[in-house]
């Protein structure tokens, strides 16, 4: 997967030596676990591909994105594509993809999310180098009414119809677009394992690793965003079932005031390495999400030994087995029975969690999800 085989597939195209793969990264929802499977992606890879990045700016886009990426990585910041586009925004944002890719002719077109892959399809309908990620397909959002998700599910299922081809994050999603995408594979998210035992080790050299022996273990904790998708209301309605024990919400958004138990803590946003600092502090990861990708939190969670309870939805379903490594839960009355049966100890919790651990160390890890990458980027440059 080094300089050799990229120079040896070049040649077969009649490039030179010296040049890399190109890859132009099309992003509307940049923020999120978006943000973070993008930044960890384009450190793997960024060292035999040429990476350009167009993205989107979104209220929860750090203000200091340009931090996460090397100068290796070119970053265009778009101004039209957004998620509350009208007809005439989908024109512009058309046009002004398509005028970056005219200025960087990319050899690869990796197109996130539903917005960009809708616009990027459109765009770029008469090239065969496309590659689409959903992170959640629009159809299976439960905010939307019937009507909205088949409207999704039918576009969709049109702009699939091409030779395009469709990248999912986990089993789940590439098993929901089966009838969807003509060109269907899943690459499962993975988590930098280094990077979280490097936080565990700085806290621990800087005088915190007593905290880390000392847990709060009556204390649930989520990571992310407060916003619909990942379902703040029903985590209020279980904090508030739950008033002997304490819940924290780690990050900010703009429902946090359907937060409004008073046995609830919200930190306010934080960076990533003290977002998971925060959480080494406590014992038990809550994800109440009405639909997802595959979730690098749950991950990250499962990874750093904290008993995950979560709902039994797509992207979920892909790493916690009910009763094995977690608990899946459909209803508010599921969640506070299980979260009970933790919290309680009426459970093998510490053999649960040490399967969770090991399942992400062997199938999640980020060697492994960017190594897939560039053996994909390949295949598709070479036409295969």
């Amino acid at each position: 997967m080094g300089w050799l085989t990229i120079w040896l597939v070049r040649r077969q195209k009649g490039a030179t030596m010296k040049d890399k793969v190109k890859i132009l990264y099309v992003v509307e929802a940049m923020a999120g676990g978006v943000f973070t499977y993008l930044t960890e992606l384009i450190e793997g890879i960024e060292d035999e591909f040429e990476i350009i990045l167009a993205m989107s700016i979104r209220p929860n886009t750090p203000k200091d994105y340009r931090k996460y990426f090397s100068d290796k990585v070119r970053v265009i910041e778009m101004k039209n594509m957004n998620r509350h586009l009208s007809i005439g925004g989908v024109f512009k944002s058309i046009r002004e993809i398509k005028a970056i890719a005219d200025e960087v002719n990319p050899d690869i077109i990796h197109l996130h999310s539903s917005i960009a892959g809708a616009i990027g399809r459109m765009a770029f309908r008469k090239k065969d180098n496309i590659l689409y990620t959903p992170h959640g397909y629009s159809f299976l959002m439960e905010d939307m009414s019937g009507l909205q998700k088949a409207i999704f599910k039918l576009v969709e299922k049109m702009l699939g119809r091409k030779r395009y081809l469709t990248v999912a994050c986990g089993k789940s999603e590439w098993e929901a677009g089966k009838n969807i995408a003509a060109n269907n594979i899943f690459i499962s998210n993975g988590v930098n394992l280094e990077e979280i035992d490097d936080i565990k080790k700085h806290r621990s050299n800087n005088g915190a690793a007593d905290e880390i022996d000392k847990i709060e273990e009556n204390t649930v904790f989520t990571l992310g965003r407060i916003v619909k998708q990942k379902n703040p209301k029903l985590f209020n309605e279980i904090a508030k079932a739950m008033p002997d024990y304490k819940f924290v919400w780690i990050g900010d958004g703009d429902l946090r005031d359907k937060l409004d138990s008073p046995n609830i803590e919200i930190t306010g946003w934080k960076e990533k390495m003290e977002a998971i600092e925060e959480a080494f502090k406590y014992d038990i990861f809550l994800l109440t999400s009405r639909w997802e990708g595959l979730p690098i939190a749950l991950l990250e969670a499962m990874y750093m030994k904290k008993f995950c309870v979560v709902s039994n939805i797509v992207g979920n379903r892909d790493v916690v087995i009910d009763g094995g490594n977690g608990f899946l839960c459909n209803t508010k009355d599921e969640f506070v029975d299980r979260l009970k049966q933790v919290l309680e100890h009426k459970i093998n919790k510490e053999k649960m969690i040490e399967i969770a651990y090991q399942t992400v160390t062997d199938n999640y890890n980020n060697t492994i999800f960017c190594n897939k990458y560039k053996k994909l980027y390949l295949e598709v440059f070479q036409g295969r």
